[in-house]
């Protein structure tokens, strides 16, 4: 499980990371983002809940396995964090449907920087 959700970190952080970017262009080029982008959008924002998924059943693994394990504390925050923003994102996606390019890119882009740092806690 552990190894899943290393290699799965690469997959979410390159998909968000890409997608958040495309987004950014779209919106400074002011181009309509289109079927692509909202199925691209779909495929980034499905990688990060899967990899927040991963590291929820692997602390789960850990935590039976050795009663006394201890995850790192900002690698479990920054891993809520994202949860959260995916929330929000979700809560709030009528008002990003207004400039879905710009919101949804700058969201992506968020979500890959936690990723970044999540990782940073346990390397």
């Amino acid at each position: 499980m552990r190894d899943l959700h290393a290699t799965w970190f690469w997959v979410a952080v390159l998909s968000t990371g890409l997608v958040g970017a495309w987004g950014l262009v779209l919106a400074v080029l002011k181009r309509p983002p289109g079927r692509a982008f909202a199925i691209g959008r779909g495929a980034a924002i499905g990688a990060a809940l899967v990899q927040v998924g991963l590291g929820l059943l692997l602390l789960q693994q850990l935590e039976s396995e050795f009663p006394t394990y201890q995850a790192p504390g900002f690698h479990v925050f920054y891993g809520v964090v994202i949860a959260i923003t995916l929330s929000l994102a979700y809560v709030y996606r009528a008002a990003m449907a207004k400039r879905p390019a710009l919101t949804y890119g700058l969201m992506l882009l968020f979500v890959m920087g936690l990723g970044l740092r999540a990782n940073g806690f346990v390397n």
